[in-house]
């Protein structure tokens, strides 16, 4: 990637990948990354699990009554947890982890698609986060916060149009700017 300016602007969320898996200095690359993500005094509540197994991927691909189906097709799935004991600001922490771990991706010329699972449900109205752990035997502390689908892109997505910034929602010393 030449900048981090090119970078935000070509990642966008993949919800198609090709059945290519991930070598393991991939996977090694982008868990390094989320391992590096800043967090409150160097907590670090949160834990990754990382998921490659097909049976398990398809598993988790109904852990929301939509938009996480594709998580079957992905390489690799990051179930994103936290300790909220650890840390107040478990949900920041976490989420700043995530995000590092699709911007690795992008840079390594992967796709990746955040799902969200704190306060989401199944199709059965079962909460996500209690269906996540029952799948993968999460101790009870932790919190599922996310799971990034990582794979190789199987669709192409134009890069975000800087003409669609909304410069209105920017305030200046005091809201509206006045």
């Amino acid at each position: 990637m030449e900048s981090f300016n090119e970078l935000i602007k070509i990642r966008r969320s993949i919800r198609k990948f090709t059945e290519e898996e991930l070598t393991q200095e991939q996977v090694v690359s982008l868990m390094r990354a989320a391992l590096m993500a800043p967090a409150f005094k160097r907590s670090n509540a949160w834990q990754f699990i990382v998921i490659d197994d097909k049976e398990t991927l398809k598993k988790l691909s109904f852990c929301k009554e939509q938009a996480s189906q594709f998580i079957a097709d992905a390489a690799l799935a990051v179930v994103v947890v936290a300790d909220p004991l650890a840390s107040d600001v478990w949900i920041e922490d976490a989420s700043i982890a995530s995000i590092y771990l699709q911007l690795q991706a992008e840079d390594m010329g992967l796709g990746s698609c955040w799902v969200q699972i704190r306060e989401r449900f199944t199709a059965s109205g079962m909460s996500s986060n209690e269906y996540v752990h029952d799948i993968l035997d999460i101790p009870l502390q932790l919190q599922v916060l996310s799971i990034v689908a990582v794979g190789h892109k199987g669709m192409e997505r134009k890069p975000f149009n800087e003409d669609n910034l909304q410069w209105e929602k920017i305030h200046i010393n005091k809201y509206g700017g006045k």
